[in-house]
């Protein structure tokens, strides 16, 4: 039996060579959602700080105007270097801050379940498929998927949290990151 289980972990010890591939897949899967999330914000700034100070409709939040810039920057930014794999390590840091602030502001008062449960959903998605079906253009509106009803939990921006946590500890990976690469030639110099 310890033979066994001894040539098994032999056969996951191989898999090593290709551990860059695992920081790459964390780094890829978080691109798209700080680009969107980033650009957006910076594409109506104004409608973005209005957003992040009104108490009454918004978020209540101090220095409205550095905030959603500091967030927009930080997004829009932080996809370009996960991108690259540059400073990947560095810019964690400020990203791990955004979804903190996110998950807090935004997400906390609604629990952790960013989609609504079924059961607690399907009266209100139903009500709500009839309006559009009786005053809408149904098969154009649901025509790139169904409906959902969010419940907007923390659920999305912890899981974002902890693979930035991630990064942050094991960095961007070998082979397919700027950092990488900078950090051999500096070995080398």
């Amino acid at each position: 039996m310890f033979t066994f289980i001894h040539r098994l972990q032999n056969i996951l010890d191989r898999t090593r060579c290709i551990d860059f591939l695992a920081p790459l897949a964390l780094r890829l899967y978080l691109v798209p959602i700080f680009w969107m999330a980033g650009s957006k914000k910076l594409a109506d700034i104004d409608s973005t700080a209005a957003w992040f100070g009104n108490p009454d409709w918004g978020l209540g939040l101090p220095a409205p105007e550095f905030m959603a810039w500091a967030a927009a920057l930080t997004e829009a930014g932080g996809a370009i270097l996960l991108l690259l794999g540059l400073a990947t390590r560095w810019i964690s840091i400020p990203l791990m801050i955004t979804m903190l602030v996110a998950a807090v502001t935004v997400h906390w008062q609604h629990g952790w379940a960013a989609i609504a449960e079924p059961a607690e959903a399907n009266e209100r998605l139903g009500r709500a498929v009839e309006i559009l079906q009786a005053n809408g253009n149904y098969e154009w509106l649901s025509g790139s998927g169904s409906f959902v009803i969010l419940n907007n939990g923390i659920e999305f921006a912890a899981t974002y949290f902890i693979m930035l946590l991630t990064l942050f500890f094991i960095g961007a990976g070998k082979y397919v990151s700027v950092d990488y690469w900078l950090a051999r030639r500096c070995q080398n110099i």
